[in-house]
């Protein structure tokens, strides 16, 4: 019997332990098979899960399990063949726990993609060993690059269709390490697998013994995660504790980045107020620091006036207050956004009022290009974004477009670089009247495609 091991308890993206990625790949690519190889091949599926898809699969006339329909959960994803939604899937070993964001490989639904590729440490992008780098692997290594996920692994699959060929692979690696590489992704790697028959996914293949790098499992478990993005520490304020009877103030929240420790000068923003960090609670115990995805509840030695949507950071590192946002964003509602909008933007745990002051361009990423051709040993660069700069005189955004966007808030926010911070220099726009999320943001410029 198989068991499905826990869900991780803690919400911290950051502890060694624990690594968030997202799988992606265009349409019959076998990624869905890939994701329920490597979850049944680590026995984290349940008995009665499992014997479903093989009574499924036997309804269907195969025979053998179809894993792939471990992880296409929706009733559309089965009877299409093809992934949809954002599948979030947890499993774990003995070495790592692990958060997969299951994401989908058709270009209407690269917003689901952004989604699901925004909180990732890794990205892993499955390509056909026949077919090699296809336009959605570009737009997807393009995505992962946009939102600065720190590392992309190239899966190469259905190398038994291709006969286990060495030189194929490595043809694709080349492809793909020349295309990163002018995207500016500084760590990424390819491997050879067969998915369907489970080479070098969680075990090594007699068939790949010319490849002597990690199966898939062991890459996962191995690969650096970034303990933390920045040293100054951001504390956006969630929630004000007050106990009248033992005089207690805490000031709840998640640790966005950086590190804050007891005895810090700390600036309450946007008031501006000053104080000195006399407490760290965790999980109701007291300690002496909080890092990066660490729920905590900061006490200080001031009695100040604090609330929900302040940030607490370093007294002598802390960000600044802006109102003009340019940045790059991704449209997720089928309502278009258009100039002129008032939207609410909401950052860390700040809301405020805004308005859409200019929709300038679109991002063009569905040509495939000229990264093949950039020689990275020779410094070359490429301009790998092409940037539609003539956009029409309507400037809207439609579901799945990208692009550059002036926003003026009503009050201030200490948005930041996204370059710098994913946590602090993200955003999204919602709809004022229905609550709906309408895009999602990056401060600034994350590539540098404005210029």
């Amino acid at each position: 019997m198989t068991v499905l091991l826990d869900a991780p308890a803690e919400k911290d993206t950051h502890v060694a332990g624990l690594l968030r990625l997202a799988t992606a790949g265009s349409v019959d690519d076998g990624k869905s098979t890939l994701v329920g190889r490597l979850l049944y091949d680590t026995k984290s599926v349940l008995a009665d899960q499992f014997e479903a898809v093989e009574r499924t699969s036997r309804d269907r006339g195969l025979d053998q399990a179809d894993l792939a329909l471990l992880t296409d959960g929706l009733r559309s994803e089965r009877e299409q063949g093809i992934t949809i939604d954002v599948a979030y899937r947890y499993f774990a070993t003995p070495q790592r726990r692990f958060i997969l964001a299951d994401t989908p490989g058709h270009v209407q639904y690269t917003r689901n993609m952004v989604t699901g590729a925004s909180t990732a440490e890794l990205a892993v992008i499955l390509v056909d060993a026949r077919k090699g780098l296809a336009e959605q692997t570009r737009r997807h290594t393009a995505v992962s690059a946009l939102l600065r996920v720190p590392r992309v692994l190239l899966a190469v699959n259905k190398m038994d269709l291709v006969g286990f060929d060495k030189d194929r692979f490595h043809e694709i690696e080349a492809e793909f390490a020349a295309y990163a590489t002018a995207l500016g992704v500084q760590h990424h790697a390819a491997l050879p697998v067969s998915a369907l028959r489970g080479d070098n996914v969680v075990e090594p293949s007699a068939d790949l013994a010319w490849y002597d790098g990690p199966t898939l499992l062991e890459y996962l478990e191995s690969v650096p995660i970034e303990a933390e993005q920045r040293p100054d520490g951001r504390f956006p304020v969630q929630y004000v504790i007050r106990n009248q009877a033992t005089d207690y103030r805490g000031y709840a929240g998640t640790v966005a980045s950086g590190h804050l420790e007891v005895g810090d000068p700390i600036v309450v923003l946007p008031s501006g107020q000053r104080s000195t960090i006399a407490g760290i609670d965790l999980l109701g115990s007291p300690a002496g620091r909080a890092a990066a995805g660490q729920a905590a509840t900061l006490l200080l030695t001031d009695e100040l006036d604090v609330s929900r949507g302040d940030l607490i950071a370093p007294a002598d590192a802390a960000p600044v207050a802006v109102q003009d946002v340019t940045a790059t964003v991704c449209h997720l509602s089928e309502r278009p956004l258009n100039v002129g909008d008032r939207v609410l933007l909401k950052h860390t745990t700040r809301t405020v009022k805004a308005i859409v002051k200019e929709i300038s361009a679109k991002l063009d990423i569905s040509d495939p290009l000229a990264a093949a051709s950039a020689d990275p040993a020779a410094g070359a660069e490429a301009d790998e974004f092409d940037w539609d700069d003539d956009a029409p005189v309507t400037h809207s955004l439609h579901a799945n477009d990208i692009g550059r966007v002036v926003l003026r808030t009503a009050s201030p926010i200490l948005l930041e670089p996204y370059a710098s911070d994913r946590e602090t220099g993200s955003f999204l726009l919602i709809d004022p009247a229905s609550g709906d999320t309408l895009t999602a943001g990056m401060s600034g410029d994350p590539l540098g495609v404005f210029s």
